[in-house]
């Protein structure tokens, strides 16, 4: 396990360095975050004949897309960046990936965040295809755990997030410190197992546009969890109790969220025929 325990001082997460501008793992995971949302959801229209043309689900993904950068961004200024009033005076600054003149990327994204713009964006393009907006919720909450798994691997190789002290034999070391890698762990536990549930349980769904807020539910539980082996924010430490941290507060009001809107989808649903 040594050479697992000591990982970080054998890889370099930048995977191309062009001089210029340098090529992150992160980014090329987040790229394929994407591809696989959109490979995996064109796969379930496919294989459960989802009566809806390739050509709408190309342009909702664009729509989710910008909806997921927006609200991942704007998120963490909100929720977790201690200088949130800075970027609200100087709102410019919030998608500058310059710092002194040096390219760095756009740093800072909250995943909350980003499931939120991407609700947003699911209702904006819902407007314009109303009869399909249930069925567009539905595929959305199975296509996003997919393409979560490749994001928390991203953050994994990048380096960030790092989980919280442990004398487990499969931990890494950070900065001399062996810690959880929280980062696979929340792969597996809000993607991999979530998508799993949320993949086995599509066809016995009561309605229409049920799949979302289970999706949310499902994650918001699995990161409650999880955030028990992943390190507090630096910057924010535990907000509440002792310890509870941003990321458990933002995933109970996901839940809650997750439920009114279950109901409120139920209200008016599309019934699955036979049900």
């Amino acid at each position: 396990m040594s050479y697992w325990n000591h990982i970080y001082d054998h890889f370099n997460p930048v995977a191309v360095n062009l001089g210029f501008i340098s090529v992150h793992w992160y980014g090329i995971m987040y790229v394929l975050a994407l591809l696989s949302a959109l490979w995996f959801a064109k796969y379930i229209i496919k294989k459960d004949q989802i009566r809806i043309e390739d050509s709408v689900i190309d342009a909702f993904f664009i729509w989710i897309e910008i909806g997921v950068i927006l609200g991942a961004r704007i998120g963490y200024i909100l929720f977790y960046d201690p200088h949130a009033g800075y970027y609200l005076t100087h709102p410019w600054q919030i998608f500058n990936p310059f710092v002194n003149g040096e390219f760095v990327g756009i740093r800072g994204m909250s995943y909350h965040g980003a499931i939120l713009g991407a609700l947003f964006a699911t209702l904006l393009f819902g407007r314009r295809h109303p009869k399909q907006i249930y069925t567009l919720l539905d595929i959305v909450g199975l296509a996003v755990p997919v393409g979560y798994i490749f994001g928390r691997i991203g953050n994994f190789l990048n380096q960030e997030l790092v989980g919280r002290a442990t004398d487990l034999p499969w931990g890494i070391y950070v900065n001399g410190v062996l810690r959880h890698p929280s980062q696979l762990y929340e792969a597996l536990l809000e993607g991999v197992l979530v998508a799993v549930i949320l993949y086995l349980y599509r066809r016995r769904k009561h309605f229409e546009g049920e799949l979302l807020p289970l999706y949310g539910m499902l994650y918001g539980t699995a990161r409650f969890i999880a955030e028990f082996w992943r390190e507090p924010d630096l910057q924010l430490g535990f907000i509440c109790c002792g310890w509870m941290s941003m990321g458990q507060l933002m995933s109970l009001l996901m839940i809650l969220f997750s439920i009114l809107l279950y109901f409120f989808i139920q209200k008016y649903p599309k019934r699955v025929s036979g049900k």
